[in-house]
């Protein structure tokens, strides 16, 4: 079927609210590039929404899944387990950095399902239930990944009353005019107006915002939340959903402030397109809920623990993480050179190959309508290209970490053929 006969049938039978607007369909993929229902070729920065780090369809990840087909698809973590299940578990134990020595781990399906466990656990382990998370967070779209969201359009605006004890405090962003100690203390604040510090279960933070427009929290600001928590016994959860499985050079964004979570979440990457999605905590903590309290039909399917297993090896057997810190370099030299082409540009920011950029009008303001226009330019030149950001003006970079230094030069072309078209 054409593009055409594609969105006739999207048209007429798929939810506007779940519908692209995006009016090519994927016919095939490889690494960095697709081609569409016409055969038209797309370059990838956009991997699924940072899914594909390692590119699509990966050949020794497909072949893990081809492997496992043959042998268990589904049966129910929660009926008879299997061992990819608990294989995964004991390598995310090892390399998550959370608090142990002992730890434990469950699997669910996606990000938001992961954040809902988070808080349960959170919850369970504290007897407390309030929540505090940040401005300009995205933890998901089921109703309490919602409520802990920080943004109301396109998510939150048409659901109606959010579920209740979650509260949010400013993100430390020197851009927007947030200090890390105002953050800090707009939480102290917090504690005295609206949660005391003991009716809170856990303070839950994107060590890199994604949706929120790739800001990057401090290490020395991720050690004092650390400690802020240690003071009045409060949980901390680490939400590695997007910056996770090498995007930041490291395989978890938190590795690179020295410190460790009580729980950390993760998801997109863990299987680079298979869903699951991880929960990463201290023994005591994720024990603390009773038997059979946690999971799901899906929950930790054989096919995605699979796929899993082999990205943890593929990243390791063929150096990811420096290949990441090494496209954040060249990224951010060539964020350097568009700002002074471009005055519209402004903010080149990265931590390994998670970067964006922003732009801005001549009044020094977030430009979203110009964002809008260079992202549909490059679409129309064959490239795909995400938004992202508190007001929308964020162009984020999230091609995967194997893309031929070719394919990534075309793309970076592009975006810089897109900005002289409007400048």
């Amino acid at each position: 079927m054409t593009n055409h006969e594609l969105n006739e049938l999207k048209n007429r039978y798929v939810a506007n609210g779940a519908a692209t607007l995006n009016t090519a369909f994927a016919e095939r993929a490889e690494n960095a590039e697709l081609w569409d229902a016409d055969g038209n070729r797309w370059i990838d920065f956009a991997g699924g929404i940072g899914v594909l780090n390692l590119g699509h369809r990966h050949p020794k990840i497909v072949a893990a899944v081809e492997a496992q087909l043959h042998k268990v698809m589904h049966t129910s973590a929660a009926v008879i387990s299997y061992a990819p299940y608990v294989q995964l578990c004991q390598k995310l134990c090892e390399l998550t950095p959370v608090r142990g020595p002992e730890r434990k781990a469950m699997l669910v399906n996606t990000g938001a399902e992961a954040l809902e466990n988070a808080v349960k656990i959170a919850r369970a382990a504290t007897g407390r239930t309030g929540i505090i998370t940040f401005d300009g967070a995205f933890h998901g779209r089921t109703m309490m990944t919602l409520a802990m969201t920080g943004k109301v359009l396109p998510y939150k605006n048409d659901f109606g009353p959010m579920p209740g004890d979650v509260f949010r405090a400013p993100f430390p962003n020197p851009l927007h005019g947030i200090s890390e100690e105002a953050s800090l203390d707009a939480i102290r604040t917090l504690f005295k107006t609206d949660i005391a510090p003991h009716r809170t279960a856990a303070i839950v933070i994107e060590p890199v915002q994604g949706e929120g427009g790739f800001y990057i929290a401090s290490p020395e600001y991720l050690q004092a939340l650390r400690a802020l928590c240690d003071e009045h016994g409060i949980l901390l959860i680490a939400d590695e959903v997007q910056s996770g499985f090498a995007r930041t050079g490291k395989l978890f964004a938190l590795e690179h402030s020295g410190i460790e979570a009580d729980i950390l979440t993760t998801a997109k990457s863990l299987a680079n397109g298979m869903p699951l999605s991880a929960v990463v905590g201290s023994a005591k903590v994720m024990d603390a809920s009773g038997p059979n309290s946690l999971g799901g039909t899906y929950s930790g399917n054989p096919l995605s623990c699979a796929a899993a297993l082999a990205v943890i090896d593929v990243i390791e057997e063929e150096n990811i993480l420096e290949r990441s810190a090494q496209m954040g370099r060249l990224l951010a030299e060539r964020f350097g050179v568009w700002e002074e082409r471009f005055p519209a540009v402004a903010h080149g920011r990265q931590l390994g190959a998670m970067a964006a950029f922003e732009l801005l009008d001549s009044n020094g303001k977030p430009d979203t309508a110009m964002t809008q226009q260079i992202c549909a330019k490059a679409r129309e030149k064959g490239l795909i290209l995400l938004s992202c950001g508190f007001y929308g003006n964020s162009i984020r970079i999230l091609v995967p970490l194997t893309v031929s230094s070719e394919v990534l030069e075309e793309g970076l072309s592009i975006i810089e053929q897109s900005l002289e078209a409007l400048s």
